[in-house]
């Protein structure tokens, strides 16, 4: 039933090509079945299952996915993911970003039945932790696709060279070349900020 594509020159993650009718309760319980590994699917039906992060890279997500929960306990503004959950985005894409927050507004027009599943929805507020296994292009190309989606910010960061690309809704992108300089929640999240020279 399932193949295994050409491996890439580096393996960043493994893709397999599933049935194209796979329903999205097929894939739901393909997922739950394999609990243990984290599994993403594209636009085109390729499901990707990525490798476990090392401690640092852990850890680094932990206290950013803290501080980010701790501002939404204080606001009450939407609902917080980590890292295993899971996104139905419009274009048809399974996506878990490392860090996500959707606005209470996204949530009202989603049954409680849906939210038990992956949330047929792109997140407001989307974070990719770039892990020493990860290609930086690979992850540029799941934050476009995020923003193409109906992400209002993403926030890409990449330890290994100490910078952060912001995405917005309009499209633009800027570089912020050093952890010293606090990241700002900007509109999306209003009053969040974090503090990566903190970690």
């Amino acid at each position: 039933m399932t193949a295994i594509l050409d491996k890439p020159a580096t393996l960043d993650y493994l893709e397999i090509q599933l049935p194209m009718d796979m329903t999205e309760e097929d894939f739901f319980r393909f997922c739950q079945a394999n609990e243990n590994v984290r599994i993403e699917r594209d636009s085109t039906g390729n499901i990707h299952i990525m490798p476990p992060t090392g401690f640092d890279t852990g850890n680094f997500n932990v206290e950013i996915t803290t501080d980010l929960n701790n501002w939404n306990r204080r606001y009450r503004l939407g609902l917080v993911g980590e890292s295993s959950t899971g996104y139905t985005l419009p274009n048809g894409a399974t996506r878990a970003p490392d860090a996500s927050w959707v606005s209470n507004e996204r949530l009202s027009g989603i049954s409680a039945e849906q939210r038990k599943k992956f949330l047929p929805v792109c997140p407001d507020f989307v974070l990719e932790l770039r892990s020493p296994s990860d290609s930086l292009s690979k992850v540029k190309e799941k934050m476009t696709e995020y923003m193409e989606n109906g992400c209002r910010l993403g926030w890409l960061i990449d330890p290994q060279n100490e910078q952060v690309f912001v995405y917005r809704m309009d499209g633009s992108i800027s570089v912020i070349k050093s952890f010293s300089e606090p990241l700002l929640g900007e509109d999306v999240l209003p009053g969040f900020e974090l503090n990566l020279s903190a970690f």
